[in-house]
């Protein structure tokens, strides 16, 4: 039976790295390749969850991509171009928010007006109310837990840096690659 992490969330000694593709790891950077593991469990968790808790705020129907939306909308609590809300959440495909935004609109989540001809999104009292259900969820069902789990709110940051920062890489790749 395999070691679990110590309480410092390191691995046991011996075990190797956790990966998803041994051939990966078998690089020059092992560690990157267990990184990259944790982060597809990781996204694939927080996508299951932004789902699932704006389902438990009322709405069940809402993609991940449409809750991201919602909450980038309703951000600051003023009206968003498309193109800013592609450019916040990292999203190429334009198709996609647009989509998110008609559905957010027929769920009369969020309003549009033209703007000096452009489109502006802005959050209704309805899609207030349901990033405020949201909130309350995270809060009870996900804020509370990781608490207990001794995460500081300092380390948090310094995680979520680093973690941007390393998107920054990935995004260089991904440009050089589309290159070759």
């Amino acid at each position: 039976m395999a070691k679990s992490p110590d309480s410092s969330g390191a691995e046991p000694q011996g075990l190797g790295p956790i990966v998803s593709s041994a051939h990966l790891a078998a690089g020059a950077s092992p560690a990157l390749s267990e990184f990259e593991f944790g982060l597809i469990l990781a996204s694939h968790a927080f996508l299951r969850w932004i789902a699932r808790a704006m389902a438990a705020a009322g709405f069940p129907d809402l993609s991940p991509t449409d809750v991201m939306v919602l909450h980038s909308i309703n951000h600051r609590e003023r009206g968003k171009r498309q193109a800013d809300i592609c450019l916040v959440l990292a999203i190429e495909d334009t198709h996609l928010v647009a989509y998110a935004i008609k559905k957010l609109e027929r769920l009369g989540l969020v309003k549009s007006e033209i703007v000096a001809k452009e489109k502006i999104v802005a959050a209704t009292e309805r899609g207030e109310a349901a990033c405020r259900a949201y909130r309350e969820i995270r809060e009870r069902l996900l804020v509370e837990p990781v608490k207990t789990m001794g995460f500081e709110e300092g380390r948090l940051s310094k995680m979520a840096a680093r973690l941007r920062a390393l998107s920054g890489q990935y995004d260089q790749a991904a440009r050089a690659a589309a290159s070759l």
